[in-house]
């Protein structure tokens, strides 16, 4: 079955960086978009960002736009993000996604497997 294992989640200082990993087995990693979204305590799972299976179009959320960067290495089976000037706001779990198909999507209903998730705590 679909696995997708993610890591590098820890707290940091306001302004510092972070790059968390992902690491799917299960399915033809190079064949489907992937996607981050991100949920605070008391909130509903926010998109965050999405790449598509070759990497070459990536969608952010408005906030974090200019901050984070996705990436992936389907040699590896591996989607990164990078989160720069990270912020209070950006306190969350943070969850990785495989796509319904190869192309890149901001939407909840267009991922079908998911990670158990990642904690990111940003103190002021």
């Amino acid at each position: 079955q679909v696995q997708l294992v993610e890591s590098g989640g820890g707290l940091v200082q306001a302004g510092g960086s972070l790059r968390l990993s992902c690491a799917a087995s299960g399915r033809t990693f190079s064949s489907y978009a992937m996607g981050w979204f991100r949920q605070a305590p008391g909130k509903e799972r926010d998109f965050v960002a999405t790449i598509s299976w070759n990497g070459r179009n990536t969608y952010y959320a408005d906030s974090v736009k200019g901050r984070f960067t996705i990436s992936r290495d389907n040699a590896k089976n591996t989607v990164y993000l990078q989160m720069n000037s990270l912020k209070p706001e950006d306190t969350a779990n943070y969850y990785c996604a495989t796509g319904r198909s190869a192309y890149a999507s901001s939407l909840y209903q267009h991922y079908d497997y998911w990670g158990q998730g990642t904690q990111v705590t940003v103190s002021s």
